[in-house]
């Protein structure tokens, strides 16, 4: 949806519909609905079913008043003079909520007029075609409108629509001409956040990919989020969406709309802020429906006063959305999904653009939205890719669910566990990866996801939440084997539990450049910027950039002299050197701590390492106050730890490498004047990094440096950056272990450190 000028807004079929049409409860209850490349396949299945004149995908556009409407019907045969609107789905049909069909009827009607229009016909024939991807039956529903009458209705939903319509071209019209003159929020930029803010405007007005490595400190949230509102008007965008791997991003970005709003309080710029379903439902105890949960019952009667409300308030964070939500009586978690359609900036994690079934990806698709993106902290974007794009199984889990199946899935299962332990005859080691995923185990999980997808479908009351949750994981696998390319790896976990063998099966995707490159490009540009992007080849690679991306190195306005780094190579952080590592760590820092008290931060490979190191100091040196990290803290917690640096505390806090404190805080100033890094950063030596390596030679040459060294030397990067913060900063950073002496870890070092 965008507008063409002050007097045409132009709206989607379906978009229009799903404002006009929807009513009564949100009604989330188990339905196993076909996925995108199912339904798809059903669309084509129902198509060449039909005659030789039949045309799917038929474009369609009318107007009415300054409103432009546009589609894709998704077939007309002229022979019948039959407008279809095809729905697939699976299960019993009719336990489908009145007010889905209901929809359906609206989008089949408002179509059949345009088509009507487009074809100057008096009459039309409309069918709602639903198709059972599992049977691949059709059940068709029948009625006859004059286009008089479609007219009628075609009139109907767009005046429902046209005042909302209306609001929302002089808001982008306001948006617009307050975006031409948008001002940087401070008095000048910093050093290096020009150059940023410049090269992303280009960036954007050029429609290129742009790869910008730029040091931590220099305000690199503002210097991409300005020049990107800036372009709004020149390059006609109707979204721009700042994603982020973890929540301090996101509360950086935020904070970054509040300084524009702070400058500009007229500003016309919606800001919204996504957050995960677990951290924004009210009622956690209960099931996404009007029967069970108050914020559920007449959620889309009472939606259009709290999506006038929300319109009205510029910064939708958690909080704000929250109260807007309650104070109407709807769920919040879905007023802040329907508040993604109508606002101008969306904050939110990596997951919502790039997932499988991304909530913004999929409606800048559906609406032919001009998005532009920025990637925050983008080298995060390698690892979260392969998580996303990844599924695993466990056998103990099927196990446990096995126990309590009801008989009609007891089949599916014991052909599942026979596949899967058939597995188990190849197997010569505890791990063991190959080729291929087995035919027969993808199959065996193929009729085991229709059986159980059935059997939830019937239950009309409570459904088992572990059936359910290894069903997800079963479709995710099923999902993931269709895809399973050299990009992937395919192994097997054995355990052995007294006389018992279970394992575990994992699809590993390792390059998710193939699945992330078509959600980049589709976006008019995308900024992935971060203080770490290097070396530049190895992200480009994983990352699936275009090879017209443009690159920038932004110099750091840090100089050489505010930084105290030492490279400590008498010790050795290895694993075989651990125990002899402790207490020349330990003397290193009571030592700096003397010279210079103040507050640092010590980074350790792992947990077990860095309370070795703490219980040791605190053994000899109890006046030195410490602090730890700790397994899986909340974010309270997290939050209590980092509020401990004060301008006038002393301690030192210890902390994991990649861990929370790793990067994305934001310590000023006295808060943390040193750190001490003790490790290379390298991923764990173990079987499953060994194979990621053998791949990584394969595809790009460069096995222990893709897997190890420039994953590694990275986190190492990314944690000292949190000493220096603005030119006024000086502090001290210690690189513990002999590597750091080496040549080719050097050069992966900050330029400005080696200055």
């Amino acid at each position: 949806m965008g507008s063409g000028g002050p007097l045409t807004y132009r709206v989607a079929v379906r978009a229009l519909c799903e404002f006009t049409a929807k009513v009564g409860d949100l009604d989330l209850r188990f339905t196993p609905s076909p996925s995108a490349q199912e339904g798809m396949l059903g669309h084509r299945t129902v198509a060449s079913r039909r005659g030789a004149g039949y045309q799917a995908e038929l474009p369609v556009e009318g107007h009415y008043r300054q409103l432009k409407v546009q589609g894709r019907a998704d077939g007309y045969d002229p022979g019948q003079n039959l407008l279809e609107e095809i729905k697939t789905y699976r299960g019993d049909l009719a336990t489908q909520p009145a007010n889905h069909r209901q929809l359906h009827w609206a989008q089949a009607r408002i179509y059949a007029w345009l088509v009507c229009q487009q074809l100057q016909l008096g009459q039309m024939n409309l069918a709602l075609v639903y198709f059972d991807i599992v049977s691949e039956q059709e059940t068709v529903l029948r009625e006859t409108w004059s286009a008089t009458d479609l007219e009628a209705f075609f009139a109907q939903q767009c005046e429902r629509f046209l005042h909302w319509a209306e609001q929302e071209a002089d808001h982008r019209q306001a948006r617009d001409q307050a975006a031409r003159g948008l001002a940087f929020p401070h008095e000048a930029f910093r050093p290096g956040q020009r150059v940023l803010a410049e090269t992303v405007y280009k960036a954007v007005s050029t429609g290129r990919c742009l790869m910008a490595q730029a040091p931590t400190g220099i305000g690199k949230t503002l210097g991409t989020l300005f020049p990107m509102l800036k372009a709004l008007a020149p390059q006609q965008l109707d979204k721009v969406f700042f994603l982020t791997a973890k929540t301090p991003g996101r509360q950086l970005a935020l904070d970054a709309a509040q300084v524009l709003y702070q400058r500009s309080p007229e500003l016309p710029l919606r800001v919204l802020e996504l957050v995960a379903r677990d951290k924004a439902c009210e009622h956690p105890d209960k099931a996404c429906h009007g029967e069970s949960c108050p914020l559920a019952r007449g959620f889309y009667d009472r939606l259009p006063a709290a999506r006038q409300a929300a319109v009205g308030v510029p910064l939708l964070n958690q909080q704000a959305l929250r109260a807007i939500a309650l104070d109407h009586g709807i769920c919040p978690y879905y007023l802040s999904q329907e508040m993604a359609r109508w606002s101008d900036c969306v904050v939110a994690d990596y997951n919502y653009y790039f997932d499988f079934s991304a909530l913004l990806f999929g409606l800048a698709q559906a609406n032919q939205w001009r998005v532009a993106t920025l990637v925050d902290e983008a080298h995060n974007l390698v690892e979260r890719g392969r998580q996303m794009y990844s599924a695993s199984l466990d056998q103990q889990v099927m196990n446990s669910v096995r126990r309590s199946i009801p008989e009609a899935l007891k089949k599916s299962f014991q052909r599942l566990n026979r596949e899967w332990n058939a597995l188990h005859k190849e197997q010569v080691s505890p791990y063991q990866a190959y080729a291929q995923v087995p035919t027969k185990l993808l199959n065996a999980i193929g009729l085991c996801v229709s059986s159980i997808g059935d059997y939830l479908n019937e239950q009309t009351q409570g459904v088992d939440g572990e059936l359910q949750g290894f069903y997800f994981e079963l479709l995710q696998f099923s999902r993931v084997g269709e895809l399973f390319d050299e990009h992937y790896l395919f192994d097997i976990s054995l355990r052995e539990t007294g006389r018992r063998r279970s394992s575990q099966l994992c699809l590993r995707n390792v390059v998710p450049a193939g699945f992330l490159r078509p959600r980049l490009t589709a976006a008019r540009s995308s900024v992935l910027f971060s203080a770490t992007l290097s070396p530049r080849h190895y992200y480009a690679d994983l990352l699936g950039l275009p090879a017209d991306t443009a690159w920038i190195d932004v110099e750091s306005p840090f100089k050489r002299e505010q930084l105290d780094l030492r490279i400590i190579s008498r010790i050795s952080t290895r694993y075989v050197h651990r125990q002899a590592s402790l207490a020349p760590i330990v003397a290193l820092m009571a030592e700096q701590f003397a010279a210079r008290p103040g507050n640092y931060l010590a980074f350790f490979s792992s947990f077990d390492y860095l309370q070795q190191v703490a219980q040791l100091l605190a053994d000899t040196h109890p006046h030195i106050p410490l602090w730890q990290q700790s397994r899986r803290m909340e974010e309270s917690q997290r939050q209590a730890f980092l509020e401990q640096f004060t301008e006038h505390s002393q301690c030192i806090g210890f902390a994991v490498l990649g861990g929370a404190f790793g990067e994305g805080i934001d310590l000023p100033g006295q808060r943390l004047i040193g750190a001490f890094i003790a490790t290379l950063g390298l991923p764990q030596l173990n079987p499953v990094n060994e194979q990621i390596k053998q791949r990584m030679a394969a595809l790009f040459g460069a096995g222990y440096d893709y897997t190890y060294l420039y994953p590694g030397v990275q986190k190492v990067v990314q944690a000292a950056g949190r000493v220096i913060r603005s030119q006024q900063d000086h502090g001290v950073v210690l690189l513990i272990d002999d590597r750091f002496a080496e040549a080719r870890v050097r050069q992966l070092l900050p330029r400005w450190w080696q200055a």
